[in-house]
């Protein structure tokens, strides 16, 4: 079972840490929670972290004002370590120290282009002198969030059945022919380095965004 440890950066309960949380915790202001806040922003149970298939999952509990992280709205999350939870006035960091620290040393490794990451004893190994305390300086710089919160491709699903796996594979396809089409229709010019889609290719763009936003409301609010 995962341990991991909350810090309240910003409310009212700014400061307290909650270590060694083991799944499933559930976040709120009301007493029975295994993290209670004092803030009125906050609905009675409004978060959970479970795990899942070695994964962190946070699941919004129908709150009333929503959940962000990294300031994005959301109603399931990955989490992974330095993630940024917003609730209400409360600001949440996931992750000790140590854990936001080695995911750095981790992010160094990896290779946009390609989508790899090199764990922590890889990257151990090619460069002896990464350390915690460098990778917390590091994480000083400007670029210490953006690099953090870089949205790199997700994993798939595991474990479907082939019924779910087939729907995976029509969902994927589906996008993936009509991004095709709209892709052929650009048109560039060697003068400028814009493209220019027709009104019609970007309306088409605006349906496919529109769809994933419903597939993402259906699979967070399932009836």
């Amino acid at each position: 079972m995962a341990l991991f440890t909350l810090r309240v950066l910003d409310g009212a309960d700014r400061g307290r840490v909650f270590e060694n949380l083991s799944t499933p915790v559930t976040i709120g202001r009301e007493e029975g929670n295994v993290v209670q806040l004092n803030d009125d922003r906050i609905s009675r149970f409004h978060i959970k972290i479970q795990e899942d298939q070695d994964k962190l999952v946070l699941t919004d509990l129908e709150s009333t004002n929503g959940t962000k992280v990294n300031g994005e709205g959301v109603r399931l999350w990955i989490l992974r370590y330095g993630d940024v939870i917003t609730v209400g006035h409360t600001v949440l960091l996931f992750g000790s120290e140590e854990d936001i620290a080695r995911r750095l040393a981790s992010l160094r490794g990896v290779d946009l282009a390609e989508g790899v990451t090199l764990d922590v004893e890889e990257l151990d190994e090619a460069s002896p002198s990464i350390c915690l305390e460098f990778e917390l300086h590091h994480g000083d710089s400007p670029d210490a969030k953006a690099t953090l919160h870089t949205l790199m491709p997700p994993e798939l699903p595991s474990q479907l059945t082939p019924g779910q796996t087939a729907q995976v594979c029509e969902l994927l396809q589906y996008f993936h022919l009509r991004i095709r089409g709209l892709v052929q229709t650009v048109k560039s010019s060697n003068k400028s380095a814009r493209v220019t889609l027709e009104q019609r290719q970007w309306q088409n763009l605006l349906d496919m965004d529109a769809r994933l936003a419903g597939y993402l409301r259906s699979i967070g609010e399932p009836e």
